[in-house]
């Protein structure tokens, strides 16, 4: 068995654990990076880039039938047509040159990439397995950056037409009939994206409305917009498992009776686990909190020099959140003075239209016992919004009452998630109401909804 021995030995390569290594290898640390599957783990390859390439192909599909049924802009043209194959394609482009792209960061950084899956034996030795044969690495840090899996349910296990968003995504044909279980963030935006390109959708949620983290006011254009497009949703309903009959699926309905749902593909969404199994984890002396690895503000776990960043240590389940603790921790380990204290971890939902949450909802800060102000401009009274279509939403902000501290700043509407940077610049600077009502915001852009949200919260509203 060849033997290496580096400063720091990263488990997974997925967006914490290719950050945090690309940062140590600048800071001189000598790493190992190990990853079992491709560079960029869920996110770039089975998740958010791809799925974000597919809600763009339907975008574009369902543009092209809105004017081919003549649109109110003058634009007319003949029926479209849709090839899978020729989307799926460009999608896997995509992710291709993302993945090569990590590949040379890693490298320019001069981190050692083993490809293969490790063991640890200890919080020290880990044991990696490849085509090559074995490895052993001993490192003077390890981190954990192994992510997570997509969770199934009993009475629907994976396998067969029940399957998890990797497979939709990876899928060669369209299913004529989709039927997503779980009414958050993955199914919904997969759902509607599958909608557009031609399926037939109906969505099982076992709560008494969509997209339950989020605050009832953001969601409602989310539940209209799915109307229009004829999407069946089926509230407060249990998916029992599958049907009698061929590729159907058997709820529970919320007056206790049952009904059968066809489906071509039944997409499982109800949530992640921490991927922990397989790596010897189970072997460590790791506090956890309940399955997931439980850290501190600087991403130590209960073992000296074993850190863990991630999805493994729990929600917010987001790729950018492990980035920035992978950057951190890297950080640390080259000795810098550096700390998890983030004011605000943006959420962003690409549903059709979307949703942007930074900071406290106004529920949250009222449960937290703050006296709050809160102010909404809505994008029907946006110069930008009309031009585009797309008056549907609002911006909302969210401040102290006392002092205008600003607290959290949301949004729901077309492309609102570009103004998720703006929202977290003004939090994590500690901005105040009149610091965003006093910033110009160029005209016309959905941006100047922004401002308007903090006059309105101030009582000076100028445009609604």
């Amino acid at each position: 068995m060849a033997a290496i021995a580096c400063k720091v030995l990263v488990l997974g390569g997925g967006p914490g654990g290719y950050v945090c290594a690309i940062r140590a290898g600048q800071l001189g640390l000598d790493t190992v990076l190990v990853e079992p599957g491709k560079l960029g783990g869920t996110c770039l390859n089975v998740g958010c880039i791809p799925s974000k390439a597919m809600i763009h192909v339907a975008e574009e599909l369902e543009k092209t039938k809105h004017h081919a049924a003549g649109s109110r802009i003058g634009i007319r043209i003949d029926e479209p047509s849709f090839d899978l194959a020729t989307a799926i394609a460009w999608k896997d482009g995509i992710v291709g040159k993302l993945n090569g792209g990590v590949r040379g960061l890693l490298r320019r950084a001069k981190v050692r990439i083993l490809e293969g899956s490790g063991f640890l034996r200890d919080g020290k030795t880990c044991v990696v397995k490849s085509a090559e044969g074995e490895q052993l690495i001993t490192a003077e840090h390890v981190v954990i950056a192994t992510g997570s899996l997509p969770v199934s349910l009993p009475a629907l296990p994976f396998g067969g037409h029940v399957i998890s968003s990797s497979e939709l995504l990876a899928m060669t044909a369209m299913p004529q009939r989709l039927a997503v279980v779980g009414g958050g963030y993955i199914g919904l935006e997969l759902g509607i994206a599958y909608r557009k390109l031609g399926a037939e959708v109906t969505v099982i949620e076992a709560l008494d409305r969509l997209l339950p983290h989020y605050d009832a006011e953001l969601t409602r254009p989310v539940a209209a917009r799915m109307g229009k497009l004829g999407i069946k949703v089926h509230l407060k309903a249990k998916a029992l498992g599958l049907a009698d009959t061929a590729g159907g699926l058997t709820i529970e309905q919320p007056d206790g009776t049952r009904a059968d749902v066809p489906a071509d593909a039944i997409l499982v969404t109800v949530g992640r686990r921490a991927n922990i199994d397989g790596w010897g984890l189970e072997g460590l002396q790791l506090a956890m909190n309940g399955r997931f690895v439980r850290i501190d503000e600087q991403c130590r776990t209960s073992m000296r020099n074993v850190w863990a960043i991630g999805d493994v240590t729990g929600e917010p389940m987001l790729a950018h959140r492990a980035m920035a603790q992978g950057e951190m921790v890297a950080e640390i380990m080259a000795g810098h003075r550096r700390a998890f204290d983030k004011v605000s971890v943006p959420a962003v939902c690409f549903t059709d239209p979307e949703i942007v949450s930074a900071g406290l909802s106004p529920d949250a800060a009222r449960a937290a016992g703050i006296e709050i102000v809160t102010g909404s401009f809505p994008f029907a009274a946006n110069g930008r919004a009309m031009t585009m279509e797309a008056e549907p939403g609002f911006v909302r902000a969210v401040a102290r009452a006392d002092n205008h501290l600003v607290l959290g700043l949301q949004a729901v509407g077309q492309g609102v998630s570009e103004l998720s940077a703006s929202f977290s610049l003004a939090l994590e600077m500690g901005a105040r109401l009149e610091d965003i009502a006093g910033t110009i915001h160029a005209h016309p852009t959905l941006s100047e909804a922004f401002p308007e949200a903090a006059m309105k919260a101030l009582g000076l509203g100028l445009h609604a």
